[in-house]
């Protein structure tokens, strides 16, 4: 019952997993608090209520058991809407049975083609980025796209991320800093804050002390450097000391596949660095919401070790860290750039760590800001919504957030998810950008 170590070997046990999947699917038929939620739960209580069923999970048919494992797309949102999670008796985690029920599938069939290839992003990053510019040329032709389709699964129509010859951890190792006189950036940054001072600017006085690890992300690392730079543009003017630390992917897109232990093998890598980082005194910082949420709720899970709980406990998202700092009086509001309406997306894997709108709540700090926040899923979550099998039922879960942000019209549209920013783009033609980007546009720092 409930979540299981993956060292027991009920975990792996595909007549067990069938059993807690039936066991779980009555919970929920009894339930239904899901149902607007993603297609998994349509379907389960669609197929339950067919006269040859009729409401007896016992009776269900193991195609249609799986079909809603497959639908299922780790938005997340059900472990939170559910009245039975542990520690309740029943031990409900839905999410995580899904990941046991493929993870088994794929230890007992193997991992596909298609889920290796999504789920390797740091291969498809790194071989992208040697062939950029020509690679992006290529994605933009039908046949090539035809050709992904038939061999990858990645649907034709399905816009894919850009790819960057320099990646965004060369830039950090290169970096030109601004006013460099030989002098740390904490040192020049209390000398501008005394100078201000002395003006009789407000500024906020911020201890040097403050340092973050920067877990950068794969799509960071390869497809949006400039949501990058940004957020060490944004760090430094805030007088936080920000380092890179040896990382790899962060292990969710293998998970997509079942494929448990290539993730964990990427998990043991990044335990091990982030980790260290963390004795050093630093905090984890992350501008990625699957990434994050990644590291804070399953790397316990899937490594179970102490330095796991410990790089767990130390996680923040981007934007928490920096409502953290306001709350602490130590975030520089001297902003100098309006921007005015935005749209801004909660990204589900941000609603389901439970920490509030914080990106919303630091944009407002800008004056003049109108920030209009829009709880809609982008149902795109991790590879889920690239495979051809889900492209059109991906659009067409994803239309209430086309829907509001067509309505809205404003400006600018923010997400820190950037799968989502690629579903928007889709859905409405208007480019979404992270909110740090945003953010350093208003300090005047963005390129």
């Amino acid at each position: 019952m409930g979540t299981l170590d993956l060292e027991s070997p009920e975990f792996w046990d595909r007549g067990a997993v069938d059993k807690e999947l039936r066991r779980v699917y009555d919970i929920c038929s009894g339930c239904r608090r899901c149902l607007p939620l993603c297609p998994s739960f349509k379907v389960l209580f669609d197929r339950l209520d067919v006269d040859a069923v009729d409401g007896d999970v016992e009776k269900l048919p193991a195609r249609d058991v799986k079909e809603v494992v497959d639908l299922c797309y780790q938005c997340k949102l059900c472990f939170n809407h559910c009245p039975y999670t542990p520690p309740h008796r029943w031990e409900v985690d839905f999410p995580r049975l899904m990941l046991r029920a493929r993870a088994t599938d794929a230890r007992a069939n193997g991992v596909s083609f298609q889920d290796r290839m999504l789920g390797n992003t740091e291969l498809v990053g790194k071989l992208g980025r040697l062939a950029a510019p020509l690679a992006n040329w290529m994605n933009e032709r039908a046949v090539h796209r035809a050709f992904m389709q038939a061999v990858v699964g990645i649907h034709r129509d399905r816009n894919l991320p850009k790819f960057y010859r320099q990646t965004f951890s060369a830039w950090f190792k290169t970096r030109p800093r601004r006013g460099d006189t030989g002098v740390g950036s904490s040192a020049r940054n209390e000398m501008t804050a005394d100078r201000a001072s002395a003006a009789g600017v407000a500024t906020a006085r911020v201890p040097a002390a403050y340092k973050v690890a920067l877990f950068h992300t794969c799509t960071v690392e390869y497809h949006e450097p400039a949501t990058g730079r940004a957020a060490v543009r944004v760090l430094e003017r805030n007088r936080v000391d920000v380092s890179v630390p040896t990382q790899r992917c962060c292990g969710m897109p293998y998970l997509d596949g079942g494929a448990v232990d290539q993730a964990k093998a990427l998990i043991r890598d990044n335990v091990r660095s982030l980790a260290a980082a963390v004795r050093e005194g630093r905090t984890i910082v992350v501008p990625g919401p699957t990434c994050s949420y990644m590291l804070k709720q399953e790397y316990p899970w899937l490594d179970g070790g102490d330095d796991a709980k410990l790089v767990a406990r130390n996680t923040r998202d981007l934007f928490e860290y920096l409502a953290e700092l306001h709350a602490e009086g130590g975030l520089d509001t001297r902003f100098t750039q309006p921007v005015g309406a935005v749209t801004y997306h909660v990204p589900c894997h941000l609603r389901a760590q439970n920490i509030g709108n914080k990106s919303a709540d630091v944009l407002r700090l800008i004056p003049g800001a109108q920030v209009d926040v829009v709880e809609k899923c982008s149902a795109v979550d991790g590879t889920w919504g690239f495979k051809a099998q889900y492209h059109e039922l991906s659009l067409k879960l994803a239309k209430p957030l086309f829907d509001a942000i067509t309505r809205a019209d404003a400006p600018v549209t923010a997400t820190d998810c950037p799968l989502a920013a690629l579903q928007i783009e889709q859905g409405t033609g208007r480019q979404a950008k992270h909110p740090i980007r945003v953010l350093a546009s208003a300090y005047g720092l963005e390129e």
